[in-house]
């Protein structure tokens, strides 16, 4: 499906991609959820992305509490730009890099409906009119909420298939 331009658009693909990346984990044998990926990938296992997709997802969401406040959020987050993303997705890994699978799979469950949340209380224009909320700068609040949803999880499972595909 290309890119979502409407809200309903965003709400059907967000879960549909959410729903393709954990049916396909759900079907992975047990003894091969954390093997190890190779080892050029930052990601390391499946935990690595889902806790990945989590974080990102909180930063969204904070994003978006300081913004609908009034204020402009540090983005990507304090300290770093967005040509420093490498560097916050080293610090995300290694922050859940002895948290459980199941626990983080439980924290990206409740994120991800804390956004499908912000989603559906949208209405079109204020989804995807660019400029619409001054702290989304020159874009609008559906290309971030498509890049932390949909888009995102079309990444991770892709990278996940390509993992396994290299380990096999």
């Amino acid at each position: 499906m290309p890119r979502p331009r409407t809200k309903k658009e965003l709400l059907e693909l967000s879960k549909a991609n959410y729903k393709n990346l954990l049916n396909f984990i759900r079907y992975i044998p047990r003894e091969e959820l954390e093997n190890e990926f190779p080892p050029e990938y930052l990601n390391r296992n499946i935990r690595d992305v889902l806790a990945h997709l989590h974080h990102w997802h909180l930063m969204m969401l904070e994003w978006y509490k300081v913004g609908m406040s009034g204020k402009i959020p540090d983005m990507p987050g304090k300290g770093y730009t967005w040509k420093t993303v490498p560097e916050l997705n080293r610090k995300i890994q290694y922050t859940y890099s002895n948290v459980d699978l199941k626990v983080v799979k439980e924290s990206l469950e409740g994120s991800f409906e804390d956004l499908q949340e912000i989603i559906a209380r949208h209405t079109e224009e204020e989804l995807f009119e660019k400029k619409y909320y001054p702290w989304t700068g020159s874009t609008s609040l559906g290309a971030y909420l498509i890049s932390a949803t949909s888009s995102h999880y079309d990444w991770a499972l892709k990278l996940i298939k390509k993992c396994r595909r290299q380990l096999a």
